[in-house]
């Protein structure tokens, strides 16, 4: 193994999984104050949405995902811990509607309660702005040590990750 690969992140702790799911519980909070500021009703629609759109995402990208190949029968990732597996693992390269799909849903989940935050200001820069660090922190600190070598945010120098298995535990 080579230094590069030493810096590979093969398992996620319960504490990667706590750290992510509070950074992303802020713009998704601030999205929900906006919600109820303006239209209850709305409140239990996103939240229903937000269940769909995850699920569609963990259906055409994360089932691809070495953490969740692993063969255990609970995700141990960085944004689920202890979940059962509640759908079919699928290990390989992601196709290209898989992408579009994940990608979409992605897209809806941060773009559907702009029309709410635009009405509230403050709380439109509280979201693009945690949005945006919750990003970049990934885009920083993940992203560049993942085993998951086909996800198209993957910074993994090439080298290593053909070196690499993905699978490797």
């Amino acid at each position: 193994m080579n230094g590069s690969e030493k810096n590979l992140k093969y398992h996620h702790s319960f504490t990667d999984y706590l750290y992510w799911n509070l950074v992303m519980a802020v713009p998704i909070v601030t999205a929900l104050i906006a919600l109820y500021r303006h239209s209850l009703i709305w409140v239990p629609v996103y939240i229903a949405l937000l269940i769909v759109l995850v699920t569609v995402i963990v259906k055409f990208y994360c089932s691809h995902c070495p953490h969740y190949v692993r063969g255990n029968r609970v995700v141990r990732c960085m944004l689920f811990w202890g979940v059962l597996k509640f759908v079919q693992e699928r290990p390989g390269p992601l196709r290209i509607h898989e992408k579009v799909i994940a990608l979409t849903a992605a897209v809806i989940i941060v773009l559907l309660p702009l029309y709410w935050l635009i009405r509230s200001p403050g709380l439109l820069v509280i979201y693009v702005l945690s949005f945006s660090v919750m990003v970049l922190t990934m885009r920083r600190y993940e992203c560049g040590r993942c085993i998951y070598v086909d996800c198209p945010s993957n910074r993994v120098a090439k080298i290593v990750s053909e070196g690499t298995s993905a699978r490797k535990e």
